[in-house]
């Protein structure tokens, strides 16, 4: 298993930071060659399944993950439950301040040939900052 704890200061008021990270059709805006798409549920509830596809073309990986926490506007939590990543994940907004916040981005997760993909998270997390403080539902 791989522990990663990342954080972001994002320029955005909490409610905003969370609307923009939770908004799964568009994670492909700002997360590195990934595309989220909700496979079961309504993808804003504990159960909800979501699949994640991350690479070029067709040459990646696919990691699905089933929402085990939802407690908007502060905390989700997911469990990787694919054959190739397994582990859990959780994603934490904190308010700091009317117009600030942060993104907590934690993973306990083991990956495909043990893959590095602490920069690229990242490197994600960053274009999020930039994203969420654009951020129009």
């Amino acid at each position: 298993m791989t522990r990663l704890d990342l954080r972001v200061p994002v320029e955005a008021p909490a409610g905003t930071t969370w609307a923009a990270l939770t908004d799964w059709a568009r994670q492909g805006e700002w997360m590195l060659g990934t595309t989220v798409r909700v496979t079961s549920g309504d993808g804003v509830s504990t159960g909800s399944g979501l699949t994640a596809f991350t690479g070029l073309g067709r040459l990646g990986f696919t990691d699905t993950m089933r929402i085990t926490a939802w407690e908007p506007p502060v905390r989700c939590a997911v469990e990787h439950t694919g054959r190739l990543v397994r582990g859990t994940g959780e994603f934490v907004v904190v308010p700091r301040g009317a117009e600030r916040s942060e993104l907590v981005w934690s993973e306990d997760i083991a990956l495909p040939l043990n893959l590095a993909f602490a920069p690229g998270v990242a490197w994600s997390l960053r274009r999020f900052a930039a994203f969420a403080r654009e951020y129009r539902a």
